[in-house]
């Protein structure tokens, strides 16, 4: 009773615009999201179950057949029933994944939306500290992680992949969402330009200009830029071995972020992937070397994007 008396009190002291209210809020929501994952977890495992039953016979059924060495009307029929049934259980398999990668996506919507809410306000977490008091090394790793965990791509039969996803640009009047990771450029300390690995403060309608953050310094370094200076990077991985469209070729000339770094620089495909989880293979432009470019080195789909300078002569 005292605790829910208390809890009365906080919600009704708090401004309806206080951070803490909103992260409470968010976080009801992501626990009802994680429950309603758990069940699509749950229901994805019975129906599966439930299919293998079909599929065991399907297999029984073609060995029979080669045994005996021969299709009669009788095994058509029945592999015909078969294999419908093993499509409609797939096609219900598949429904409740996708209503679960639906689940998934939202909880990581929310849990952006609350961590803009929280830097936005200078209230930080453990996960999620400063850049100013972040160490190097631990924001290489969450550059690491944002890569891994970026979603794949999954069309339905005959659906195209979607802009930003791979080597998908985004669309003409697309504009980048506060707090979205982009390929800004700026200007370095020496005068010459660079590109950069920012995050989107805001963007002005009038001007038609973005307002980032360097990742990789303090909140200080805010850049004012248009948006031909901004290349937002894909929000889904591609999947090589369905939609190989998507993914840039080889010898294609790109900007990636060079590793260990928050800078992007020219390269050209080496390799690209093979399976959804690999990375691509770049030849990053470097005169100290012979040919010109350094040996291959691998970069996340996440932070290779399409180039819009001329290839060096």
């Amino acid at each position: 009773m005292m605790r829910s008396l208390q809890s009365q009190a906080f919600t009704f002291l708090t401004p309806a615009g206080d951070p803490r209210r909103r992260n409470m809020s968010a976080d009801t929501k992501i626990a009802e999201l994680l429950t309603e994952l758990h069940q699509l977890i749950k229901q994805t495992q019975e129906e599966r179950s439930r299919s293998e039953h079909n599929l065991l016979n399907i297999q029984k059924t073609h060995e029979r057949m080669q045994t005996e060495n021969k299709t009669s009307p009788y095994y058509r029929t029945k592999l015909r029933g078969l294999y419908t049934t093993a499509k409609a259980d797939a096609e219900a398999e598949c429904s409740i994944l996708r209503h679960a990668l639906d689940k998934i996506a939202e909880i990581k919507s929310l849990l952006e939306e609350r961590r803009i809410a929280a830097k936005m306000a200078g209230v930080y977490s453990d996960s999620d500290p400063p850049r100013k008091t972040m160490r190097r090394g631990v924001l290489m790793t969450l550059l690491q992680q944002s890569a891994m965990t970026l979603p794949l791509w999954i069309g339905k039969p005959g659906e195209s992949p979607p802009p930003l996803c791979g080597a998908i640009s985004a669309s003409s009047d697309y504009v980048a969402k506060q707090g979205d990771k982009v390929a800004a450029r700026v200007k370095a300390v020496d005068g010459d330009e660079q590109w950069i690995l920012a995050e989107v403060v805001s963007y002005n309608h009038s001007t038609n200009k973005y307002e980032v953050d360097d990742i990789d310094e303090e909140g200080k370094e805010r850049h004012t830029l248009s948006r031909r200076r901004i290349i937002p990077l894909p929000q889904w991985k591609a999947n090589p071995e369905t939609d190989p469209e998507a993914l840039f070729s080889k010898d294609q000339l790109v900007l990636a972020l060079y590793p260990q770094t928050t800078c992007f620089y020219r390269a050209l495909i080496h390799t690209p992937p093979h399976r959804p989880q690999d990375d691509y293979s770049v030849l990053f432009e470097d005169t100290s070397y012979a040919d010109g470019y350094s040996p291959p080195l691998n970069v996340a789909q996440r932070y290779v994007v399409a180039c819009k300078e001329n290839k060096k002569k």
